[in-house]
């Protein structure tokens, strides 16, 4: 098995890689905020000279990320590129011969209404209000930080009977905001195809999204490459996949079980890695230079 190191500081690796890939909630943002040590951390591994792509799962646009990013005086530009599963989903519902496209175009929302920004620019596509109106179902994050798979079950039910598809965004189970471990796209995905009915999702550890975020380097190596995220599953599944190296953030969506402490706890790391077969390099609590 994979060695597990405990780091406190990123700089003291920082030197071995030339690109850094990073996640959004739980790694640089819990919720509407950012952390400032990841501010600060990620200002200084642009002025070493390492390229920096931000990957996530989120249903939100590039720009909205970019915006939220501004606010939080965290200059966008310092990425190279700001990659997220729901511009993917925007260009691949208006890629004409692409699984989504192929859906259809009257879509039900079944989660938090901000997530129609995935459909904006596409006039086309509708979002109706009924199951018996929709050609499939999208789902980008929960309506409400205390939604449970219950809250869903009902129109899973009925949408399995009536044999509607899905359209998810990211295949996280749950997701970090605002201190909080929530429900995510992917938990209720997963109960959808326990109940029979079609998936399409889009995000980690899925390779196809790696690849992508990846393309526009000029010289890419994977044993050069870091990925820090904090979802065992998503995260660091993809780059043991990809052949990276990766950090995993312990004070993340696994915080309830790593624990809240500053140097992270090795020994829980390896047992949560053990049990669903995905191995960090390195393990710190925060990103934090």
């Amino acid at each position: 098995m994979k060695m597990i190191k405990p780091i406190v500081n990123i700089s003291k690796i920082i030197n071995a890689y030339d690109t850094v890939v990073v996640g959004l909630e739980g790694v640089i943002c819990a919720g509407n905020s950012v952390k400032v040590d990841a501010v600060n951390a990620l200002i200084n591994i642009k002025k070493a000279g390492k390229n920096i792509i931000l990957l996530t799962s989120s249903a939100k646009r590039t720009a909205e990320i970019a915006d939220l990013f501004r606010r939080n005086k965290l200059p966008p530009e310092i990425f190279s590129s700001i990659v997220s599963s729901g511009e993917i989903m925007h260009y691949l519902f208006k890629a004409s011969d692409s699984s989504l496209a192929k859906l259809g175009r009257n879509y039900y929302l079944a989660g938090n209404p901000t997530d129609a920004s995935v459909f904006a620019g596409l006039a086309d596509y509708h979002k109706v209000s009924s199951l018996a109106q929709a050609d499939f179902i999208f789902i980008g994050s929960v309506k409400s930080p205390d939604d449970n798979i219950e809250t869903y079950l009902p129109l899973l039910e009925q949408a399995a009977s009536m044999s509607v598809p899905m359209a998810a965004a990211g295949n996280d189970a749950s997701s970090y905001l605002d201190g909080e471990i929530c429900l995510a796209a992917g938990a209720i995905a997963e109960q959808y195809a326990a109940l029979g009915g079609r998936v399409i999702t889009v995000g980690k550890p899925d390779q196809k999204i790696l690849s992508y975020a990846l393309e526009d380097l000029p010289h890419f190596a994977p044993e050069q490459t870091l990925l820090i995220g904090d979802n065992i599953t998503s995260d660091i599944r993809a780059a043991n996949l990809a052949g990276l190296h990766c950090v995993l953030v312990s004070k993340g969506v696994h915080v309830n079980y790593l624990g809240e402490g500053y140097i992270p706890d090795v020994a829980k790391t390896r047992e949560i890695s053990i049990n669903y077969d995905a191995y960090p390099d390195y393990v710190i609590s925060n990103l934090r230079w």
